[in-house]
């Protein structure tokens, strides 16, 4: 390969794909390579029994970007999907996130300030003034009993450890509404793109040259080679050899089954809010599109302990991992001919729409000034 690009896009990912688009689109010559057999990243969805199963994890996009969401538009069409997750505790169904359908579930109240009193009488029996740990901190926004059924399993389950030893900065806030909506997210564009999240990839990288099954940094004096300049999307700490030591994540392990049944639990998205089961939800995949198929598919979703190797899905953004972060920051921010992007590029958890806009900046930035 003596071809000479303008660009070396790594990673198939939302990031690389816009940041491809984009420069593709001012005329750049550009190659993306991806170490996975699949482009589209944790995004990817493949077509199984006629359903579209997203393979690492439920991904609805949602934004209150107009800008964001028309690009993403070209690429594909969006279903009308609108997020309404259940949380199961013990066999009890609750609708999330937490609002009145919750709240006369729990209480059998029917108003507002009905709900509003309750909340503050448990919050006041169980207050701290300045919480210590997340248990102290939930208790103290929302009461003892929607912590209870609601928010110590899953987030025990989710951090690997109990609530008494998770720092009370993870859950500085808690979304309570008083009203009897569903909808989990406040953005006014939502939905699914139709036909899959590979699919509107596809169309978004559609022309330029890719290479899967390729691992960057295992030939990075090569790669580098070809290209004027690198968009970097894979892990910030293993581009520079874990110099300053490895960044922590949580990981997750899928379980995806087909079942002879056309409907296994009713809703896209189920959490298990309870200690004892395994696995924090399960989703079910033909909801997500409204599908009318005669098999259903699920996935049972367990966070597990990661390790250098596995797949990091979650940043564990404490005070040690983000003061190691900086220094690999400085690193990056000397590397005149590479870009950091995305999840891993920048250890920061992002949002779908947040990636796109981010994506979309740098791209602009950068084209600019050439």
């Amino acid at each position: 390969m003596s071809v000479k690009y303008d660009f070396l896009i790594v990673g198939t990912g939302l990031y690389g794909a816009v940041f491809a688009h984009q420069a593709n689109e001012a005329g750049k010559t550009c190659l993306i390579i991806d170490k996975r057999s699949h482009i589209a990243g944790n995004i990817y969805t493949e077509k199984v029994e006629d359903i579209h199963v997203h393979r690492y994890g439920a991904h609805i996009f949602h934004t209150a970007n107009q800008e964001v969401w028309k690009f993403v538009n070209r690429f594909a069409d969006f279903n009308r999907y609108t997020n309404s997750p259940l949380a199961n505790y013990d066999g009890e169904i609750y609708n999330l996130p937490f609002n009145m359908n919750t709240f006369n579930k729990l209480w059998g109240v029917t108003t507002p300030d009905e709900a509003k009193k309750i909340i503050e009488q448990q919050r006041e029996k169980s207050y701290v003034e300045n919480p210590q740990n997340l248990e102290e901190q939930a208790i103290s926004l929302v009461g003892n009993e929607i912590y209870e059924k609601l928010i110590r399993g899953y987030t025990e389950k989710q951090w690997g450890r109990p609530c008494t030893e998770l720092p009370a900065f993870i859950i500085r806030r808690l979304p309570v509404r008083f009203t009897y909506d569903n909808n989990y997210f406040d953005d006014p564009y939502q939905g699914i793109p139709v036909g899959g999240y590979t699919a509107m990839v596809e169309r978004m990288i559609d022309g330029i040259e890719v290479k899967l099954d390729t691992d960057y940094l295992e030939n990075k004096t090569y790669w580098d080679s070809l290209a004027d300049k690198v968009v970097y999307t894979g892990p910030v700490d293993a581009y520079f050899d874990y110099c300053f030591g490895v960044l922590e994540y949580r990981s997750l392990r899928f379980e995806t089954e087909v079942l002879n049944t056309d409907n296994y639990q009713g809703n896209a998205v189920v959490n298990f809010t309870d200690r004892e089961t395994p696995y924090t939800r399960i989703i079910e995949h033909k909801h997500f599109d409204f599908g009318n198929q005669d098999k259903t598919i699920i996935t049972r979703e367990y966070s597990v302990e990661w390790k250098l190797g596995d797949e990091p899905y979650y940043p564990i953004n404490d005070e040690k991992n983000n003061a190691q972060y900086e220094r690999y920051k400085t690193l990056a921010e000397q590397e005149n001919s590479v870009i950091f992007g995305g999840r891993l590029g920048e250890y920061k958890y992002y949002n779908m729409d947040k990636i796109v806009e981010t994506a979309l900046r740098k791209a602009a930035e950068v084209l600019s000034s050439q």
